[in-house]
């Protein structure tokens, strides 16, 4: 029996995981804007009538708050508080069956490239001419765009090509008319997303066009940033550092999942690379782009990983001294490849491992930010909180990167989404603190 009123035609849309996911429901979004739904993001209250939960399966700690929001919104569904539950993405495209089996009251189940298919079942049309276009569920002054979709590397660990698919490229007009459109918009930045985004191009132009993409975006009027995430580093395209050298409105950051120092572990993930050839295309970022911050990635705990494996890594950052860097426990995933190793390495070692990482790092990244205190940087601001204007420069992406905090004052002025001058006088380890120039 329902317990309140639903809102007739209103459609709840919940993103769990990463930024990929996140485009992928503002594109269910802007189709069912489309059709004369009433959708929201991520909504406080169950007053929709129907909930669309977009699922992540990357790893045991998503999989699981994949699953307990999915549980969450079943039983808002028992209580009456909304009438339909539907899932979709990557939890959904790997483990639809035994989801099914195990949790009832769910509507219906998708994979992560069946949006024509969900919008049939919600009876809306798949919108063809929205091609390019998106609304954005990120604040308008910053917008993903993702390149490509899926992915046909062989690491040992990752899923991510069970889920979605072989690497598709999306072609370079494409993407140039939804960059106008969000320029258009308000978008100043735009982030581009690909589970790798250096295999971008091979499949369309039988050729790695990263850089002949790059260039044709900086061309995109309005857009004052474009930022690459995900690149791999085997087969680095370096033309694309000449293009990220001469072109201004690209930013001097590069996000290289590495995910070890091991020449041995590296084998054994199957990444295509030794440790001496990812330093010699590290020294060539840096020489062929001066000042770039380079973020990375590691996994301690993969099966064979010993504590002399353990310590190379370890050396590697401390030698290497990344500008960001996060660090993730090894996950055993079914299917892959590593899940026919043997996952021996106690839960406990793995964190402890993942915990001196982030600890040598955080040592490196106050040293970095102390060398910055008396410097002047383009900051473009994202919100307030605390007391704080709080922004970034060009060297740090949203939401995972060091913030720029300048003091809410009378003279102090500042407009969300736009950008200012801002002389640093104080640093921590992620933070920047300073004052509108």
């Amino acid at each position: 029996m329902k317990t309140k009123t639903l809102r007739r035609n209103k459609v709840n849309i919940v993103t769990l995981g990463c930024s990929k996911n996140l485009v992928d429901s503002e594109q269910i979004y802007t189709q069912l804007v489309a059709n004369k739904f009433d959708v929201t993001h991520e909504a406080q209250q169950d007053d929709a009538q129907v909930v669309i939960v977009n699922t992540c399966g990357f790893i045991d700690n998503a999989k699981q708050e994949s699953i307990d929001t999915i549980l969450r919104y079943a039983d808002a569904k028992d209580q009456g508080l909304i009438e339909k539950l539907y899932v979709t993405g990557c939890l959904s495209a790997r483990y639809k069956d035994e989801l099914a089996a195990e949790i009832g009251n769910v509507d219906a189940w998708f994979g992560t490239s069946e949006l024509p298919r969900l919008l049939k079942t919600l009876k809306a049309d798949y919108k063809h001419e929205l091609l390019g276009e998106r609304l954005i569920t990120t604040p308008s002054h910053f917008a993903y765009l993702k390149i490509a979709e899926g992915c046909d590397r062989p690491c040992s660990f990752c899923a991510i090509p069970i889920m979605r698919g072989k690497h598709v490229s999306v072609p370079a007009d494409d993407l140039v008319k939804a960059a106008k459109n969000l320029a258009a918009k308000g978008t100043k930045e735009l982030i581009l997303i690909a589970q790798d985004l250096t295999y971008y191009g091979l499949d369309l132009y039988k050729t790695r066009a990263l850089g002949d993409l790059l260039n044709r975006l900086a061309d995109v009027e309005g857009i004052d940033w474009i930022r690459l995430q995900y690149a791999y580093p085997s087969g680095f395209p370096l033309d694309a550092l000449d293009v990220m050298a001469a072109r201004p409105n690209i930013c001097k950051y590069l996000d290289m999942p590495l995910q070890h120092g091991s020449t041995e572990m590296l084998k054994l993930m199957r990444r295509g690379i030794t440790r001496p050839k990812t330093e010699e295309l590290i020294q060539t970022i840096r020489e062929k782009v001066p000042g770039i911050a380079l973020r990375t990635t590691l996994i301690t705990g993969h099966p064979g990983e010993t504590d002399a494996e353990f310590e190379q890594m370890y050396q590697f950052v401390e030698q290497m001294r990344f500008d960001r860097l996060g660090c993730f426990t090894y996950s055993h995933e079914d299917q892959t490849h590593s899940y026919s190793m043997e996952d021996s390495i106690p839960a406990e070692i793995k964190q402890e491992r993942a915990d001196a990482i982030m600890e040598l790092q955080q040592g490196i990244s106050y040293e970095l930010n102390q060398a910055r205190i008396g410097d002047t940087y383009k900051v473009l601001f994202d919100r307030t909180e605390g007391g704080y204007f709080i922004g970034r420069t060009e060297f740090d992406s949203p939401e995972v990167d060091n913030e720029v905090l300048v003091p809410v004052t009378e003279e102090t002025y500042v407009r969300l989404g736009d950008f200012a001058d801002v002389k640093i006088n104080e640093a921590e380890e992620f933070d920047l603190y300073g004052d509108v120039v």
